[in-house]
């Protein structure tokens, strides 16, 4: 089920033997080629190809590989129509604008077909401010987003703000990395309005290594893990009314709770269960 190949030499008989192995399985779930195993266009190319046959793979890393907007192009048909991928890490992959253009196209906005929950973008600074408003807009109306790590991207206050109301319109991102990207206190105060005055589903929000005053950052957490506690205790309440259907209920004051699962680890942990 986990076909880890990081950082791993192959040559190029052994990759084109990899992606004709992912091509058969039916019952790979996590194919990790991390660090600069897709190597170069012919390489895309053979995963393209596999990506077209397999339909087990739920998570794909390539961080680290130089693939560029043009071998983001070359895989995105195969990427947009698999079946089950719901984790794609394209950290360090050399993207720029018409790359997020394509990754937006993996973030559906309404529930009728299948997409992202995890996604990874890390250290990808050719991105202009540009192509981050186009992923804010596509992350606000997202269905399936849970995960977004934007990491070590000079994205500044801007384009914090404009995440800020990405974050603030979705219903379902519970995770966002913004460690190192160049965010002063002016983005923390804007996070922690959104926090404080707008329901979220956020509940893990990363800002180290930004020159954010550690009484912000604070703030933002204590906000998020009271959120949480809140979740908790009607899970509880909800629970503890389905075990004992004889507990009356105020009419007047009934509310509907949504529940969810909520994300207790990361995808590449459930893959590895």
């Amino acid at each position: 089920r986990l076909l880890p190949r990081r950082a791993s030499r192959l040559s190029e008989r052994d990759f084109g033997h990899v992606c004709r192995g992912a091509a058969e399985s039916r019952s790979l779930a996590q194919l990790n080629l991390n660090l600069g195993i897709v190597s170069n266009i012919n390489r895309v190319k053979q995963l393209a190809e596999a990506l077209k046959t397999n339909r087990s793979v739920q998570s794909l890393f390539l961080h680290g590989s130089p693939l560029t907007d043009a071998g983001l192009a070359l895989l995105n048909p195969a990427l947009s129509i698999h079946p089950s991928l719901v984790a794609l890490d394209l950290g360090d992959c050399m993207l720029g604008d018409e790359g997020i253009n394509l990754i937006c196209g993996l973030l559906p906005p309404d529930g009728a077909k299948s997409g992202l929950k995890e996604l990874t973008l890390s250290a990808n600074p050719g991105v202009t401010s540009k192509g981050w408003g186009r992923l804010a807009i596509a992350v606000a109306h997202s269905s399936q987003l849970r995960v977004l790590n934007l990491d070590y991207n000079p994205l500044g206050d801007q384009v914090a703000g404009m995440l800020a109301v990405a974050v603030a319109s979705s219903r379902t991102l519970e995770v966002l990395d913004l460690e190192g990207t160049g965010l002063t206190n002016q983005s923390a105060q804007t996070l922690l309005d959104m926090v404080e005055n707008y329901p979220t589903a956020l509940r893990t929000l990363i800002l180290a290594e930004n020159n954010i005053s550690p009484e912000l950052q604070q703030q933002i957490s204590d906000l998020l893990s009271e959120g949480e506690e809140e979740e908790e205790t009607e899970a509880r309440e909800v629970t503890a009314r389905e075990k004992n259907p004889w507990i009356c209920q105020n009419s007047s004051s009934s509310q509907m709770v949504l529940m969810t699962s909520g994300l207790g680890d990361s995808l590449l942990a459930e893959t590895e269960m």
